[in-house]
């Protein structure tokens, strides 16, 4: 019975392995599947691969030029946080084709002082750019009386920008920009002669973004007049005019301002009084005036409004002392992005670790994405990257003693450049015929975007552009309303009708803008068909999901109306990068003056990523000089393949929960059978006839497996006396025990077994054992009966039972009721 009670519990514990085991493994990341090397997880998810990028395809450049007031106004903790506000800006510019400056004011109020100090020349933020303005821009720290007076002389200021910002752009060996023409000094910008069309460049946006606690100041500036009242008055044209010229010029105002000093409404007339374009129509990218409590705020303060002037988003992370671990979340959406730390002191170091958690490189590629760090000798670090992964970035930080008493911020600027995919319905309309069109939005990875939260604030439009007629501009919509055929899908439709004096080739444009959000614009070109086309088709692809690997069915319905057969070809459009797909039949014939019915199927690749499968397929006419007939999303979802736990889990469950019942029966059966055998409570008396000696009750847990050793013990000249031997084994012991059906034995030390029932004495050598207490035994058919004591005894001793029939017995051989000898041996 001992080996049945190990093996109920090895069984036991299998069971709970079995259960807890898949369990354990799926939760080991937190989210089934989310494993990545140097992570944890139950399984590894396959990432798109990522293209090389053209810098042309990452987020549109900007010139902007931070300037920051160094008047004797300010104390030198507001220089330190203006300086390190604008080092902020110029190391999280998302785009390496954007041109920065850094340019300090005051006033001249003496010989030799220029109201102007130009730190960062105008630079290219590349990874060599970002370096050397990360080294320049500390210099706005260094206030020197000499060089700059104490004054706030706005006018100069921004004629400085301007200038910088309106320059032409210089050639090559300069680190500016080559390829894209010269730019007038109105802020306009020539194309290459490649561009035309829908594809042209528009102007690079130019920004001025404005740091100063105070107002104009001017009055000891002998350049503006002869005496503080005349001098102030002309500063205050002067300010107009080159608010003026900023506007021609195209360039944005932004001022910020803080303290309580501040000149509100100066600082509203410059947001207003120079350019008011924007770079999308979305609310908040139009220049306005911000002001904060303090300068130590600032730093926040003008990320956010530098966000908001070139169409971005800043994401807050959280923000601790030296050593520890900050985080940031970059959403799914975004294709470009930078992480900024605001160290303070060039003496902390910092490491970056992707939402999978695992170390990322400074410099180069990984998994997809490209990195570029910038500023690790400055008090602002940044690490610039294309096409993130999303999720929870992890930012750790580490200073050695004595420089870990500030606290350091993470912060990233995004944006999502999407692409978008376009179906045309018809795919080649006819003069004043009605089309639709339908528009999804992916990203640089083919990642379909189908959450409209991603998509909040998004306005959508479409421009129609062909021969023969004026632009078409006309709205799309996610809102359930015809010809949008549900809400909320991330699928924008809209409908225009072709202009009836179109003759020749169409073009049409998407235009998407949310905060944070643009579009690529990439045109889809057809053509005007004829008015009576001899082939039109139909294409409709089963929405699924499927694995990778597996195949996707569709069908396509083509009606021709030639007196000849037609070959069409089936083919794929917009695919996501790794999917591998494939379609089959890849071309099909149309029988003459008919409709015919044809299935297809798409094979996905093994490696296809998960997620929405972005592309479509569409049915062109190579002898109508490759015109597509039709096109069709891809409604498909690919999932991972079912794992082992998933495929297995009910038969396991059902497994474990048979041997969980099995093992609880046989557990069961086991105790109760413990329960029977026990003898706690037992009481025995030893009597020599009516005389009581000594009496021993049996206690918890001194009869292991029903059994009790005990021995009698006569001392010289004293009586009897009962006494418990542990390890009830002995051989040189009695022993009383009660076997699985509840009855009493006997083993007196070296015979055999006899029963014993309770409150009936038993021999044992001279004296008589009674048994009291406990569970009475169970009735049976045959009433045992023996003699009170030993009928013959024997010469030799029994040691602590007196004399006996045998060497050391105590007790010789009892009769049974026939008279057979018995040896007491338990049947069972």
């Amino acid at each position: 019975m001992q080996w049945t009670n190990k093996g109920g519990a090895l069984l036991l514990a299998g069971a709970l392995l079995a259960l807890s085991g898949p369990f354990a493994a799926t939760t080991a990341s937190g989210v089934p599947g989310a494993g990545a090397p140097g992570g944890s997880g139950a399984r590894s998810v396959p990432r798109t691969a990522a293209a090389p990028a053209d810098p042309a395809d990452g987020p549109d450049p900007i010139d902007f030029a931070v300037v920051v007031d160094q008047s004797a106004s300010l104390a030198d903790k507001d220089l330190a946080r203006e300086t390190e506000a604008a080092a902020l800006l110029s190391q999280g510019e998302i785009s390496e084709r954007s041109r920065a400056a850094v340019i300090g004011f005051g006033s001249s109020e003496k010989p030799g002082q220029s109201p102007v100090r130009e730190v960062c020349p105008l630079v290219v933020v590349d990874a060599a750019g970002r370096e050397r303005l990360s080294d320049c821009v500390q210099e706005l720290e260094r206030r020197e009386a000499a060089r700059t007076g104490p004054g706030t002389d706005f006018p100069a200021a921004i004629r400085q920008a301007v200038t910088r910002l309106t320059e032409a752009k210089a050639g090559a060996g300069t680190g500016a920009e080559t390829g894209t023409g010269a730019e007038t000094g109105t802020g306009t910008e020539t194309g290459t002669g490649t561009e035309t069309g829908a594809e042209k460049k528009a102007p690079t946006p130019k920004v001025v973004f404005l740091l100063t606690d105070g107002k104009l100041d001017v009055k000891d500036s002998p350049e503006y007049g002869t005496d503080p009242e005349s001098r102030q008055s002309n500063g205050e044209k002067r300010l107009t005019e080159e608010l003026a010229r900023a506007r021609a010029a195209g360039v944005q105002i932004w001022p910020l301002g803080f303290g309580r000093e501040i000149d509100r409404a100066a600082l509203t007339a410059m947001a207003e009084g120079g350019y008011r374009g924007a770079c999308s129509e979305v609310p908040g990218s139009v220049p306005r005036m911000r002001v904060v409590d303090t300068s130590a705020e600032i730093d926040k303060a003008l990320q956010e409004t530098f966000a908001a002037a070139r169409c971005a988003r800043i994401a807050h992370g959280t923000v601790g002392k030296p050593p520890a671990d900050l985080t940031v979340t970059i959403p799914p959406i975004a294709t470009d992005g930078s992480l900024t730390v605001a160290k303070h002191d060039p003496k902390v170091q910092v490491t970056y670790f992707d939402p999978a958690g695992r170390k990322v490189p400074v410099r180069g590629e990984f998994d997809g994405s490209s990195f570029e760090v910038s500023g690790q000798n400055g008090p602002v670090e940044a690490l610039r990257v294309k096409n993130p992964l999303p999720g929870a970035w992890r930012v750790h930080i580490e200073a050695p003693e004595g420089h870990r008493d500030r606290e350091v911020a993470v912060r990233a600027l995004w944006q999502g450049r999407l692409r978008s995919t376009v179906v045309l319905d018809p795919a080649s309309p006819r003069a004043g015929e009605r089309v639709k069109v339908e528009v999804r939005m992916q990203t640089r990875r083919g990642v379909v975007i189908t959450d409209p939260r991603q998509l909040a604030g998004l306005t959508a439009a479409a421009d129609l552009t062909g021969e023969g007629f004026d632009p078409v501009a006309f709205r799309l919509a996610d809102d359930g309303k015809a010809p949008d055929a549900r809400a909320g899908d991330a699928r924008f439709t809209g409908t225009a009708t072709v202009p009836a004096s179109a003759t020749g080739t169409l073009e049409l444009v998407t235009r998407m803008e949310a905060p944070g959000i643009t579009s690529d614009r990439r045109p889809l070109r057809t053509s005007k068909a004829p008015d009576a086309p001899l082939v039109t088709a139909a294409l409709t692809v089963d929405g699924a999901a499927v694995h990778p690997g597996g195949t996707v069915r569709g069908t396509l319905d083509v009606t021709n109306n030639d007196s000849a057969p037609r070959t069409l070809r089936l083919a794929l459009a917009d695919q996501t990068p790794g999917a591998e797909l494939a379609v089959a039949p890849a071309t099909v014939t149309a029988p003459p003056n008919g409709s015919t019915r044809i299935p297809f199927t798409i094979t996905l690749g093994k490696g296809t990523p998960y997620g929405e499968l972005g592309g479509r397929v569409t049915v062109v006419d190579p002898a109508d000089g490759g015109r597509t007939l039709r096109g069709a999303f891809l409604n498909v979802r690919v999932e991972a393949p079912p794992t082992w736990w998933e495929r297995w889990w009910k038969a396991v469950v059902a497994g474990a929960v048979v041997v969980l019942v099995a093992g609880a029966l046989i557990g069961a059966r086991i105790l109760a059978r413990r329960r029977r055998r026990d003898l706690t409570g037992v009481t025995l008396e030893l009597r020599q006839g009516e005389r009581s000696h000594d009496s021993l009750t049996v206690r918890r847990g001194q009869s292991p497996g029903g059994a009790f050793a005990f021995a009698v013990d006569e001392p010289y000249g004293g009586p009897p006396t009962l006494r418990r031997v542990p390890g009830g084994g002995s051989s040189a012991a009695h022993v009383l025990r009660r076997n699985g059906a509840g009855e009493l034995l006997l083993r007196l030390r070296g015979g055999g077994q006899v029963p014993v029932r309770l409150g009936e004495p038993a021999g044992i050598g001279d004296h008589e054992l009674v048994v009291r207490g406990g569970r009475p035994a169970p009735r049976s058919g045959r009433s045992p009966s023996w003699p009170r004591r030993s009928r013959r005894p024997g010469p030799g001793t029994g040691g602590d039972t007196g004399r006996g029939s045998g060497p050391g017995s105590g007790i010789g051989p009892v009769q049974d009721p026939v008279g057979a000898p018995t040896d007491g041996t338990e049947h069972f």
